[in-house]
């Protein structure tokens, strides 16, 4: 007597399911990168909108004739680096002339300069005329150009309206709004361009580190920036890591919305895979 021949199961001879899972891997990896390079695009040409292709330099101040206010600034700030060393309140006052001054002056500040000056302090903010520059659409390279992939840059020329507060030690500017003339900034550049962490380069500086760590205040007063170590202050973090992270969070939800939107689609696919199964005789 003949055994029987064993039936081999419908999913086995069926490849349906596996053609399902390479489709629907497929269709994330096209989804993956077809999203990335649509928000990318459609972020740069936003923000070609307030942007121009060519920096403008902002005033750097002169140090022609100005050694009498160099001295007193210098003996100023040295006075307030030895007290930050006691155990007495201490505190700094510097005027809108005083800050443009030190950038001019000190070689620290090199960086900041034709690209970042504060042109008036008031109760409420100060006003900073910037010149940044930021990457500009991808492009293929041209010729003598390294690799396949270049850009043009973008340069911010704008003005700030930025309040200056203190987070781990580091004094942060947050970002009220961003004027360029003749052009709207999208709240959401200023979002992400908020808290600006201006002096995190200085963080690890053998002078300028140390003083920043021991500030427990910054605010601004009478047209200054006041800046204040009181030893029986705690320093409050004005700022939030929420805050300083919040760039990240919207990349991660971002992100999370795509996922769950291919997790749907693979599900989509599965069980149209599983009901096309259960109709087989």
């Amino acid at each position: 007597m003949d055994s029987p021949t064993p039936q081999k199961d419908d999913s086995a001879r069926s490849p349906f399911a596996g053609c399902a899972i390479l489709i629907a891997a497929v269709a994330v990896m096209a989804f993956l990168i077809g999203f990335s390079v649509l928000t990318l695009f459609r972020q740069y040409n936003a923000i070609e909108k307030f942007t121009g292709a060519k920096p403008a330099l902002v005033e750097l101040t002169s140090l022609d004739n100005r050694e009498p206010e160099l001295n007193n600034l210098s003996e100023r700030i040295e006075t307030f680096r030895q007290q930050l060393a006691g155990e007495e309140v201490s505190s700094l006052a510097l005027t809108v002339d005083d800050l443009n001054l030190a950038i001019a002056a000190y070689d620290a500040f090199k960086e900041l300069r034709q690209t970042f000056r504060v042109t008036a302090i008031d109760a409420k903010s100060m006003r900073i005329a910037i010149s940044f520059p930021l990457n500009g659409k991808p492009r293929f390279a041209k010729d003598g150009e390294p690799g396949w992939i270049a850009s043009d840059s973008r340069y911010l020329n704008a003005t700030l309206l930025a309040v200056p507060k203190l987070h781990n030690h580091e004094i942060l500017l947050s970002i009220d709004q961003i004027e360029v003339p003749s052009a709207a900034v999208p709240r959401e550049f200023i979002d992400q361009m908020s808290p600006y962490r201006v002096t995190e380069r200085y963080l690890t500086d053998k002078v300028l580190g140390p003083a920043m760590k021991k500030l427990t205040r910054v605010e601004l007063t009478d047209g200054k920036i006041l800046l204040t170590r009181n030893p029986k202050e705690t320093p409050a973090n004005i700022i939030t890591d929420q805050q300083v992270d919040s760039a990240a969070t919207r990349l991660f939800t971002t992100l999370g919305i795509a996922a769950c939107v291919f997790i749907a689609f693979v599900a989509v696919i599965l069980l149209i895979g599983f009901r096309a199964k259960a109709r087989k005789p």
